[in-house]
């Protein structure tokens, strides 16, 4: 059994009963991708999937549903409207990631490439793999040097400047 340390907390954060993570980013996020229909939704942008009845579809959820997620992904700023319009049919909306959705997309495939490990019987569906090469894509801590990073070699401390007030 591999036995692996926790981060280690400097300051005030060392004592785990004398802080709240108020203000966690991890919450905050979850607060709009935490959903299931949000990141089935964010998977199938990847894939390509830009039309609301596309995303209900492949996503499997109602309509309504779909209205909702696409709604709070839109307004979060991770999808953006973009009109389109058929011969004939009047004026919809299609939807594409924007930056802000695009740099979520390592957190996305860490939790493909999780699921893959864990839960597929070590045989995963998918292969995420570089398009020029066919090398295998993964998902890695690394430090501005280029170093793989373990938990074990991680510090996590206040950010001063998050403390100071904005305005």
């Amino acid at each position: 059994m591999i036995v692996v340390m926790p981060v280690k907390l400097e300051g005030p954060l060392r004592d785990l009963n004398s802080w709240k993570p108020d203000g966690c980013s991890i919450v905050k996020a979850l607060d709009i991708v935490g959903a299931r229909s949000a990141m089935l939704i964010l998977r199938e942008s990847i894939y390509g999937t830009t039309r609301f009845d596309g995303f209900a579809a492949r996503v499997g959820i109602t309509d309504a549903a779909a209205a909702a997620a696409l709604r709070k992904l839109t307004d979060a700023g991770l999808l953006r409207k973009q009109p389109y319009r058929e011969e004939g049919k009047r004026t919809r909306n299609e939807y594409v990631l924007t930056e802000m959705g695009r740099d979520l997309l390592p957190a996305i495939f860490a939790l493909w490439q999780w699921g893959d490990k864990y839960l597929q019987g070590g045989v995963p569906p998918l292969e995420r793999v570089e398009d020029t090469t066919g090398e295998p894509v993964r998902v890695e801590l690394r430090g501005a040097g280029g170093d793989e990073i373990g938990l074990e070699d991680i510090r996590i401390r206040v950010n001063e400047d998050w403390r100071r007030p904005r305005g």
